[in-house]
């Protein structure tokens, strides 16, 4: 994996921001009178887009859905965000790299203006090339897959060959698969070996010293 460009997700893969996502999503089902026991029940909420998360996981309508996102950016737009830390080994990794002259990229789901907050506080941000995330007002459908071919078009990469994409969950290797780029999932974020399987990841690695080990 002696990549040229390296794309990185950031939920669960640069950062883990379990307590700000859960706090921010039990704001938004409380809004609907739902009450939340298991807090673990929503980590799933990490990394897909929050719209789809919203009507498959508690069947709200398309309607109810954009309103749950509005409130629980009411409550990540305040404090959400900060409720988040860096995975060890992380801002290393991303020194080593970019002293060895990789081009780093970032690829999330996450509207870009929250993206680039969290990268800018916790002195992540000037290690990225570029930090590709989604619009407020992105369309319905705008996928993992598009937000992976703007952070490449942005970097002017053209040969899919020079370049990799990170991440946790099966939404950024089913992103980079539908782009036509390599993959590696890694597992100390919020998914699971089978899912990295069953997309098809390239790698499937258990921490950052193997992600270091294989990209350097």
């Amino acid at each position: 994996m002696n990549k040229a460009y390296i794309l990185f997700d950031l939920d669960g893969t640069l950062t883990d921001p379990g307590l700000g996502i859960t706090h921010s999503v039990a704001h938004a089902l409380s809004h609907f009178g739902i009450t939340v026991t298991d807090r673990a029940e929503l980590y799933r909420f990490i990394g897909p887009p929050l719209m789809d998360s919203f009507m498959e996981y508690y069947g709200f309508t398309e309607e109810q859905a954009q309103t749950a996102v509005k409130v629980y950016r009411e409550y990540f737009a305040d404090r959400g965000w900060a409720e988040n830390t860096v995975y060890e080994g992380i801002e290393p990794l991303l020194a080593e790299l970019t002293a060895a002259g990789k081009v780093l990229l970032v690829a999330t789901s996450k509207p870009q203006v929250f993206a680039e907050r969290i990268l800018n506080h916790f002195n992540l941000a000037h290690y990225f090339t570029h930090i590709c995330g989604v619009a407020l007002q992105a369309p319905r459908g705008y996928s993992k897959a598009d937000v992976i071919r703007e952070a490449l078009n942005r970097a002017g990469v053209t040969d899919l060959s020079t370049a990799v994409m990170v991440g946790d969950r099966h939404h950024d290797i089913d992103g980079a698969k539908a782009v036509g780029l390599d993959s590696i999932g890694v597992l100390y974020g919020y998914g699971d070996r089978e899912e990295h399987e069953k997309a098809g990841a390239n790698a499937i690695l258990e921490s950052v010293a193997e992600l270091k080990a294989l990209l350097l």
